[in-house]
């Protein structure tokens, strides 16, 4: 088997989970937030600095999703029976926010129930994902290259933890992307809330970063053994720099600082993800290799990848340059 052919899909794969995690965050942020105001102008006005937006951004988990089921289809067939339960929930509470997002405009002025349709499916999908990643980090049960666990192996203290780190942390990106893109009450509203899902979020990240080390021997000979420990330092100490930018761009009234921290403090935490976890597809069994599809399939999917991903990046990149400006109070794209 080429060695490089797996490595260049679970690059890829890593890339549309990135970009999911940071577009789409941003907007189930939005729903989070929701039940910080119940002024229904000000809800729209958060609901249309997203709407150009939403739907596209989920194509990053369409991407990602698919290119295991076909890139590493043992790693696929591991996964989905190790967390069902949590990938099926998650999945109806994206569908319920779509469809509140859309039916939310013209209900009204009976909206009532697409608002908590709304608010109800951005936080549960975002507390699923934070289970699923945790399930992930903790470990899957493989015998003989299939799930030997049970059906609620993924429900533990640490994956609940870490599902409610990733809810504090959608609505970081929600207040931040807020704070940037809109005016008036609901700017403020969100510069408000920010300082402290910041704070939430670096707590969670420390708890984490203790946490696996303490608990899962793997992660720590891969963060504290020599030489690994002198190259992988700088990465915690990045993250504790720029969320105390972040905070200081909150607090001195910067604009569209805070959400860039906030990306670069998502990335960085993903960065540690990757370390704890590389080569592992399915901790701590199987890796790449041990996972991928055969030579000739990943090469015919990857021809027509090469062609596909700039595609999504240009359009995507378009979208974003043309509905690039404020949204104020009683404004909308149209």
């Amino acid at each position: 088997m080429e060695w490089y052919l797996p490595v260049i899909w679970a690059g890829i794969i890593g890339t549309a989970v990135a970009m999911y995690v940071i577009l789409d965050g941003f907007d189930l942020g939005i729903g989070i937030l929701f039940p910080f105001t119940h002024d229904e102008g000000e809800r729209d006005q958060m609901m249309n600095s997203v709407a150009p937006f939403w739907d596209g951004n989920e194509t990053w988990l369409v991407l990602g999703g698919g290119a295991l089921w076909v890139a590493f289809p043992t790693a696929y067939s591991v996964i989905m029976p190790a967390l069902y339960l949590p990938v099926i929930g998650m999945l109806l509470a994206l569908v319920f926010r779509g469809v509140s997002f859309e039916f939310r405009w013209v209900a009204k002025p009976s909206h009532r129930m697409w608002d908590i349709a709304f608010t109800g499916g951005s936080i549960v999908a975002a507390f699923l994902q934070g289970v699923i990643l945790g399930g992930l980090l903790q470990g899957i049960e493989v015998a003989d290259g299939q799930y030997a666990g049970g059906a609620f192996d993924w429900l533990t203290p640490f994956s609940i933890f870490v599902g409610l780190a990733v809810v504090a942390g959608y609505g970081l990106l929600g207040s931040t992307w807020i704070l940037m893109r809109t005016t008036g009450p609901v700017q403020e509203l969100a510069r408000r809330l920010a300082p402290s899902f910041l704070a939430a979020v670096l707590g969670g990240m420390a708890v984490v970063s203790l946490w696996t080390p303490l608990f899962i021997d793997r992660i720590a000979e891969r963060w504290f053994t020599l030489p690994n420990f002198l190259f992988l330092w700088p990465v915690p100490v990045a993250a504790a720099l720029v969320g105390y930018g972040t905070l200081r761009w909150l607090t001195t009234g910067r604009e569209s600082l805070p959400f860039i921290g906030s990306i670069a403090l998502f990335l960085l935490g993903y960065a540690g993800l990757v370390i704890s976890t590389v080569p592992y597809l399915v901790p701590p069994h199987l890796t790449f290799w041990d996972t991928a599809a055969a030579p000739a399939s990943q090469i015919f999917l990857l021809v027509g990848t090469i062609f596909l991903l700039p595609l999504v990046l240009g359009y995507t990149a378009f979208v974003y340059w043309v509905f690039r400006a404020k949204i104020g109070p009683g404004e909308g794209y149209h």
